[in-house]
């Protein structure tokens, strides 16, 4: 199937999923997951800069639009996707890409997957939930968010990838 059509598909399954489904799990108000985030995640590695920022900022408005948010999520996808390079870097070491078009956990290894998807988590969630606070007295619960909302939201977006990633027999046929 072409990547641009899988790129479409995933972008509004997981608009609708994150809107439909997760926005409704709130957990003593302080765990907000987030598993649109997999879309900025997935995106080709040889994309870019540019087009990782515009459709990092575009799933991030549509789910602006979607929960009345003002540009936060915005905010917060258009960072993660411009440290994404970066994080892609630190995690990766010395390791080459040569044969691999996205990261996934069927080429990459899981420890792998697990760092890239924590640190991108991260990036993301500490940006909204520090716009979101936006003062210096809200600074301690914006940390409680971040440091409960991270390990959940890491955890749906594993559980996801890996439900729908084909297994390692499927692509060597």
């Amino acid at each position: 199937m072409n990547r641009t059509l899988i790129n479409i598909l995933r972008f509004v399954l997981l608009v609708v999923a994150q809107v439909l489904l997760v926005n409704h799990i709130r957990l003593g108000g302080y765990v907000h997951p987030y598993i649109y985030l997999i879309f900025v995640m997935l995106l080709p590695l040889n994309m870019p800069g540019w087009q990782q920022l515009l459709l990092g900022f575009g799933i991030g408005l549509v789910i602006d639009l979607f929960m009345g948010t003002l540009g936060m999520h915005a905010g917060a996808t258009t960072m993660m996707a411009f440290c994404r390079p970066g994080i892609i870097r630190l995690v990766s070491g010395s390791q080459k890409f040569d044969n691999i078009r996205e990261p996934n956990m069927v080429q990459l290894d899981f420890p792998w997957f697990l760092r890239y998807t924590l640190c991108m988590v991260f990036v993301h969630n500490f940006t909204y939930f520090m716009l979101e606070g936006f003062s210096f007295h809200l600074v301690g619960q914006a940390l409680l968010r971040i440091v409960v909302s991270v390990p959940v939201s890491t955890f749906l977006i594993l559980m996801i990838i890996m439900l729908f990633s084909p297994t390692k027999n499927k692509v060597k046929s």
